[in-house]
């Protein structure tokens, strides 16, 4: 049990190293930098190793009380502001999320529609151009995607991809995937749901990565090279939360593909072991439709 225990405490505190202090502390040290020399005296090391001597010289620093009680407090404050970036991750994932329900949504949705429409006119159009090579054609798809995948429904890229796999089960299988996906995670297999998870904290692994550019982003205001950083960290959470997303919408459907029937079977809507009789039997194949609309049915619960 020893050994066990210490594995584990290494673990956590291998998490709480790297999960909960180190960004906060990277936070805080550029705070410090950013604070002594400001934007006249951005690139000044000599100055911020002057600052650093006279701290040094500083009586109090000899104390080991006092440095003990500074280390604490970094400490603290580093993961003050770690937990305050995993906060706002947070609300950050519920944004790029969330469904047209106010006006600036709404406003967004027309304004990303009508760009979408034009891209894909133009891919239209090239298609029916005899003269556009594929790979024109290719590249038309492409920019239409990056608008959305499918007709703008929601304010973002992430909202609308989310959406169109849930359009695409209900058009396919029948399926309400809000009322369905919870009791479809019960019949998962851990492979599939290890696969599943992974995606959704990539998901919010990059949401916090956009929390920390809006950190930095104020920073920018007293010392101006901190943009350079929150626009690079903007740039990356915004490609690694599309690629989660779309990794997590893919693995969605995939999970009604594989375990649709299973899921109908357990809950008695269809009968694929025969016990019924031949005739009582559900012959192989996709899930149908209407049963995926009396699964959807009995899990809305009259909703």
């Amino acid at each position: 049990m020893n050994p066990l225990l210490t594995t584990l405490g290494g673990r956590l505190a291998e998490r709480w190293l790297n999960q909960l202090l180190l960004p906060g502390a990277l936070f805080l040290g550029a705070c410090a930098v950013g604070g002594t020399l400001g934007h006249a005296h951005w690139h000044d090391v000599d100055r911020l190793a002057d600052s650093l001597d006279a701290l040094a010289r500083r009586p109090a620093a000899d104390r080991p009380g006092t440095a003990a009680v500074l280390a604490a407090a970094g400490l603290l404050l580093a993961s003050a502001a770690t937990l305050a970036a995993q906060f706002l991750g947070a609300a950050l994932e519920r944004l790029w999320l969330r469904d047209a329900a106010d006006p600036l949504s709404r406003a967004l949705v027309r304004r990303r529609g009508e760009r979408w429409r034009r891209a894909d006119a133009a891919r239209i159009a090239a298609i029916r151009d005899a003269r556009t090579p594929p790979e024109e054609i290719e590249r038309r798809y492409r920019a239409r995607d990056r608008i959305a995948p499918a007709e703008p429904s929601r304010p973002t890229w992430c909202g609308d991809r989310m959406q169109a796999a849930a359009q695409r089960v209900a058009e396919v299988y029948g399926i309400d995937l809000v009322a369905l996906w919870p009791r479809l995670w019960l019949v998962l297999a851990e492979p599939a749901q290890r696969q599943i998870g992974v995606a959704r904290d990539s998901f919010a692994a990059a949401c916090r990565l956009a929390a920390w550019a809006a950190g930095y982003a104020v920073l920018a205001a007293w010392w101006w090279p901190a943009a350079a950083i929150a626009l690079t960290a903007a740039a990356v959470a915004r490609a690694r939360a599309r690629e989660a997303v779309d990794a997590l919408a893919v693995l969605a459907e995939a999970a009604v593909d594989v375990h649709g029937r299973e899921l109908a079977a357990l809950t008695g809507l269809i009968d694929t072991t025969g016990a019924g009789g031949a005739a009582g039997a559900e012959p192989a194949g996709p899930l149908p439709h209407q049963t995926g609309e009396r699964l959807s049915e009995l899990f809305r619960k009259g909703d």
